[in-house]
């Protein structure tokens, strides 16, 4: 495995993203989580608009966030993605939130590589996999490898 790439964004919390108390709503995390993997599939060469038009879609299987301190109405948060596993058809992406170097929340979604019109897991093109940072698995050094 090549080291994974990572990519960071910024995002100031607009208003419409808050809770009465100006917390940023909890569920709003996974947006964000969206966000930075969304632009760390295009730093990889990959929009998810190309995925699905070469007949591949990634959908999500799970979904984890760990709070750790709470983002406020104008923060300008820090959002970094990778992809941390390539098994098979399931890929793990992790994502922390941080603001002014402090981590305020982390956590990973779990996507199936499926066909677009099927939604059938599907074998990734080696591209993919290398794109990600992982190689494509020998078959022969691990013989119960099956997709």
């Amino acid at each position: 495995m090549n080291e994974p790439k990572r990519v960071t964004i910024t995002y100031r919390v607009p208003y419409a993203d808050t809770d009465q108390m100006q917390v940023v709503y909890y569920a709003n995390y996974l947006t964000l989580f969206e966000r930075a993997r969304n632009e760390l599939m295009r730093a990889c060469g990959y929009t998810y608009r190309e995925l699905e038009t070469g007949g591949f879609a990634l959908p999500v299987l799970e979904a984890h966030v760990n709070y750790r301190a709470p983002a406020t109405y104008d923060d300008l948060l820090e959002i970094t993605a990778w992809c941390s596993e390539f098994k098979g058809v399931r890929l793990k992406i992790c994502c922390e939130v941080r603001r002014d170097g402090k981590l305020l929340a982390e956590g990973y979604t779990v996507h199936a590589h499926v066909g677009f019109r099927s939604l059938r897991p599907m074998r990734p093109v080696p591209a993919f996999r290398a794109a990600l940072g992982f190689a494509v698995p020998d078959a022969r050094a691990h013989p119960r490898f099956i997709d």
